[in-house]
Parts: C-alpha cells; structure tokens; sequence
C-alpha cells in the first residue's frame, strides 16, 4: 500500500522502519520540525526524521500540517491509509478524510483507557501493572477513534517510563503491520470505544515533579518512575530543590510525620500512612548525582532532618 507517515518521537521509529520491512511505499514522511535543544540550544532531528533519512525516504516538517497548501500536498501524494505515531499536531478533519482506508494511530495504552499526550507515563505513576498499545481509526475527537487491534504487555515493578515506551514501540510496531494488512484484505471490524470507561492521560508540567510526602511511598514510587526522566521528583532539602532519582518503598513502618528522616540507614524518609521510602540517589540543584551514603556524609545530617 501507498502509507504517508507522520510520526516525530522515538517510539515511532520502530513502526516506521516495520512498514518499510513490510513492503509498503512511503512517499513522504512528516514529523516536526528541528526545535533548538541542549545547552547549546543547535537545531536538533527528531528521531523520525534520523530514522528517515537513514531509509532514504522524503521527509516533510511543516509547522502547521493543517494549512491548506499542506493538505493539498497530502492530497497529491495519493495515500491508501496514513498512519500516525506521536506526531504532535492535531490531524483536522481535511486530512483525516484524504486517503480511502482512513488514519490508523498507533496509541501507548489499551484505549478507552489512557487517552492523551501521556499514556505510558500515567499508566505507571498510576501503579497499573498492565500496559499495551492500540491502534485506532483517527477521528476528529482526542483519542476517540475505533479500536482497530491491541495488544497487552505487562509493568514490570521497578521500570521506568522511557524503559516501559522501548518495549511497547515494537510491540506497536507489529501491531500497526498486522492492522493495516487486515485493513486491506477488509478483514477487520472497528470497535466503537466505551467513552464511559475512558480516562485522560493529560500532558506533564514541571508542577507534576513536586513530591507530596504525605502519599504513601509506593505512590511516590510509581510517580517518579513515571514521570522519569521529565519531569522527575523534586522535594526541598534545607529549602533548596533535592531530586529524587532512585528510591524504593520499604515493608517497615513509622509513626514520625512525613518528609521526617529516619535514623540509620539507607536514607530512609517517612511518607503517608505511616509507610517508609528509602533514597538511593538524589541530585542537589548544580551538582551531580550521587548515592545517598555519599549526600549523607557531605551534608552532615543531623537527627531530626526534614524534606519537605
């Protein structure tokens, strides 16, 4: 089949190199355009166009997919289906009625649950034990689309949010191939989501990192594995910003108010309900990473230290 694809993170990618290996002709791929990134804020690729480039394909960056002159040239390159992974634009309804099978997204949740810019992330900070991808039929809505096929794929305890995204994007990857055979063999009966069990996985902010140690240390856990590595888990230490970069509930218990550090070791911290967190490594605000022995011996802590 004649696929445009628009994609623009690395969890694209493996859908993108799998249509290729399945054969299917790809005019033109569109991803964003080169945003400035780093300290030295250079014009960087997206992963999709790398990944692109590397195959040889045409690679389109409008800033806006939704002007006329850019639906136009959807137009003209004759597209069977589109597919869609993490473009980063709203598709409007003058492209999603272009090819003849349709927009088929590939989406990191088992849809109606998760709609939004932040599946992965949500489902962990949540503390689901089960994830997996969808794909759907685009329509005008936010992720409302028909569910074409999912797959499921276990959480594992300790993974974090761009670990999680390595293993669903291949998982998407075959999916997508699946789909869009079945697609054209007229083989596949789109299913209407239950809107009624739909949940929104809204987009993160820098608000999202603030660790509130009145939940409990799993919660606390799970958020920061989701929200690894942005926007991360940040607590005050002596009124300065402390990152959170490995932790790990504990079984024990204590009755000391949350944020209070326990004595002994490892670092421990007590958190909601009276359960316990222990700190791994942690990052002060300028300075490097280190291990919680080495941040206790540095600051000298004394017994009744509180994050807050």
């Amino acid at each position: 089949m004649v696929v445009v694809f628009l994609g623009t993170p690395q969890f694209a990618v493996p859908t993108l190199e799998a249509l290729v290996a399945a054969g299917h002709h790809i005019p033109a791929v569109y991803t964003q355009p080169d945003r400035p990134a780093g300290r030295g804020q250079q014009l960087g690729q997206s992963p999709v166009k790398q990944a692109a480039l590397a195959l040889s394909l045409p690679v389109r960056q409008p800033e806006r997919i939704r002007r006329p002159e850019i639906v136009a040239e959807l137009r003209a390159l004759g597209a069977d289906i589109m597919v869609v992974v993490g473009y980063g634009q709203i598709i409007p309804q003058s492209i999603i009625d272009l090819p003849p099978l349709g927009i088929v997204n590939v989406h990191g949740s088992l849809l109606p649950h998760y709609r939004g810019a932040a599946p992965i992330q949500w489902a962990i900070a949540n503390g689901d034990i089960l994830s997996g991808v969808t794909t759907m039929q685009i329509n005008a809505g936010l992720d409302t689309g028909d569910i074409l096929l999912k797959a499921e794929l276990p959480i594992l305890p300790h993974e974090t949010a761009p670990e999680l995204a390595a293993r669903l994007a291949p998982l998407g990857a075959a999916l997508c191939v699946d789909t869009l055979a079945r697609l054209a063999a007229h083989s596949l009966t789109p299913i209407p989501q239950d809107n009624a069990q739909a949940t929104i996985a809204r987009i993160l902010t820098k608000e999202d990192a603030r660790v509130d140690w009145s939940r409990p240390a799993t919660l606390i856990h799970n958020r920061l594995r989701g929200f690894t590595p942005w926007p991360g888990a940040v607590c005050l230490f002596r009124g300065a910003p402390l990152k959170l970069h490995r932790v790990e509930p504990l079984p024990e218990t204590t009755s000391l108010p949350p944020g209070s550090l326990l004595p002994g070791q490892p670092l421990r911290v007590a958190c909601g309900q009276g359960t316990v967190l222990a700190l791994h490594e942690v990052q002060q605000e300028g300075r490097k990473k280190v291990t919680t022995e080495n941040f206790r011996n540095g600051q000298h802590l004394a017994h009744n230290e509180v994050l807050t």
